[in-house]
């Protein structure tokens, strides 16, 4: 019998997610289907309600559900409890609903594999919306140097850096507080899908730093591109997308895929 499992969004028919999971399954050799279901604003509860009564077991959840995803969880992972959001439901054998978040495990894995060192390292994450929140833990978990928020509200910045305080060595603040040098910057700002750059000095980063977009597109953001005029190794968040893929699909099958090859043939088609 087909496994059935969605993506949930609003817009969604540019989600990769559909290639990206039967890539998985093919690897497998598991029988499911995965679509990309546009629920109602209104109504993302009775969506997934409706998705488990024809048979749903699982689905992944992006913008604007994120948070509504989290309300809806009978039990959460406490990464998820954390980021105040979930992208991945899981159908329990008892009929209660788990909710997971895995867009910080697919960061981390995707830093780690262009060669990245987060322990020990000076981390500068731009940004404090619900991206950011969604990665602090795992990278905190890393054991970071210090790790500094920045955004253009300052407050904004404070309040969730004071909200990971316990996990780690944490500041936040404004975009004109960032002083010193960095060597990782996150940009997890939405700046890049209007082609704008956030405010930053010249010398944001130290020698050999490295820079990521969680944005990602056929040619590098205008950040990744500041970021490689000085000097910078860049990354952009394709392969973030790939891995939490990954984890999620083994939140539902018990097996983590191969995501580099389904990561080179989605770079070949952007």
């Amino acid at each position: 019998m087909t496994d059935r499992y969605c993506v949930f969004g609003h817009p969604v028919g540019h989600s990769k997610s559909p290639a990206i999971h039967a890539a998985f399954a093919d690897q497998a050799g598991d029988d499911i289907e995965y679509v990309a279901i546009e629920a109602p604003l209104d109504d993302f509860a009775g969506a997934w309600r409706r998705f488990v009564a024809e048979g749903g077991r699982g689905a992944n959840v992006t913008v604007p559900f994120k948070e509504d995803a989290f309300h809806l969880c009978d039990t959460l992972s406490e990464r998820a409890r954390r980021a105040g959001a979930v992208n991945t439901l899981v159908l329990g054998s008892n009929g209660l609903t788990y909710g997971d978040t895995t867009d910080g495990v697919g960061l981390v894995r995707d830093l780690k594999r262009h060669g990245v060192e987060l322990t020990g390292a000076r981390i500068l994450v731009l940004g404090a919306g619900g991206a950011v929140r969604g990665v602090l833990e795992p990278l905190l978990a890393e054991e970071p140097a210090g790790l500094r928020v920045a955004n253009r509200t300052a407050a904004k910045a404070e309040a969730l850096a004071a909200d990971f305080r316990d996990l780690g060595e944490i500041v936040g603040g404004g975009f004109d507080a960032v002083e010193g040098a960095y060597d990782l910057v996150i940009n997890g700002t939405s700046a890049s899908l209007a082609g704008d750059l956030p405010p930053l000095p010249d010398n944001l980063l130290a020698p050999d730093a490295s820079a990521y977009d969680m944005m990602y597109g056929a040619e590098p953001t205008v950040f990744l591109r500041w970021a490689a005029e000085r000097g910078a190794h860049i990354v952009d968040g394709l392969g973030m997308l790939v891995e939490q893929a990954a984890e999620s699909f083994f939140q539902w099958r018990g097996r983590h895929p191969d995501t580099a090859p389904v990561l080179e043939k989605l770079r070949q088609v952007l």
